[in-house]
């Protein structure tokens, strides 16, 4: 009988010998924000949690939870978007993003927060407050007669951008994680609306958030299954009016472990699963269940 040494444990090299699971590691990554009317701010993104060692009991049915995006906002005055769903594995709560702040109103709170929505005054309606562990508070909104742009939704990684005349604040950058076997970034938030009839200038969204609302531009969704927050409409000076916000991107729950562990006795919600090096990978963009 030959050792071989996964994951720095040494393991029996016979073929059909599968130890039970004991713990696993995880990525939950939640819904992003939608976003919300005329000039506003960009969706946070999804709260992402990842850890290792989480313990799991054979036989014992774990749930899964999925979280969808936010909705846009309809084309009203001053409507606003919604959260992320939040996602879910057994214990595991990831929290939704916040949608953005629509025209003259702040961000909303999330697993990231929402950017302040921009205006035609000097105001400068502020980001929502992130959750701690998950994600960061959006971008600060600019107020002006000419130039008023929406702040960029809050990311797993960092806060959302400030915005400037004519300019909608970036989205927070997002992470990077491995955990499906090659280098995927998750939970950027979306980019603000650029105000004025001119500008030409795009706010980016990040790793899966919108990209923001200009001139003609609609602004984009967030990307599924990465947790990526919506982006705002805005209505154009010189062109039509595109003032309903981008849905936010659904989440995703991430499950591996050791490949030489025996693999989960059953699986609802048709997780996509797979070994790759010495991993074995559960990934749900579905809710579901899964029994080890």
């Amino acid at each position: 009988m030959s050792l071989s040494k996964v994951g720095g444990i040494l393991s029996a090299g016979l073929t059909g010998i599968n130890y039970p699971v004991k713990t696993v590691e995880y990525l939950v990554v939640a819904g992003g924000g939608g976003g919300s009317w005329n000039l506003g701010g960009g969706g946070g993104a999804g709260g992402l949690l990842t850890a290792t060692g989480y313990a799991v009991t054979v036989g014992s049915s774990i749930t899964v939870t999925i979280g969808a995006g936010g909705a846009g906002s309809s084309d009203s005055y001053q409507a606003v978007g919604s959260n992320g769903g939040n996602s879910v594995f057994g214990s595991i709560t990831a929290t939704g993003g916040g949608y953005g702040g629509s025209y003259f109103l702040n961000g909303n709170s999330g697993g990231s927060g929402g950017g302040g929505g921009g205006n035609n005054s000097a105001s400068n309606p502020t980001g929502g407050s992130g959750t701690s562990g998950q994600g960061y508070a959006g971008g600060l909104a600019y107020g002006n007669t000419t130039g008023g742009s929406g702040g960029g939704g809050g990311g797993a990684g960092s806060v959302g951008g400030t915005a400037g005349s004519f300019l909608g604040g970036v989205g927070g950058a997002g992470l990077a994680s491995s955990i499906s076997g090659s280098q995927v970034f998750y939970a950027g938030g979306g980019g603000g609306s650029s105000g004025g009839s001119t500008t030409t200038n795009p706010a980016y969204g990040n790793s899966g958030g919108g990209n923001g609302a200009f001139t003609t531009n609609l602004g984009t969704t967030g990307r599924a299954n990465t947790g990526g927050g919506g982006t705002s409409g805005m209505n154009s000076g010189s062109g039509p009016s595109l003032l309903s916000g981008n849905a936010g991107g659904s989440g995703i729950v991430i499950i591996r472990y050791p490949s030489y562990l025996a693999p989960a006795t059953s699986t609802t919600g048709s997780p996509e699963t797979y070994v790759t090096g010495p991993w074995r990978v559960y990934s749900f963009v579905a809710s579901g269940t899964i029994t080890f």
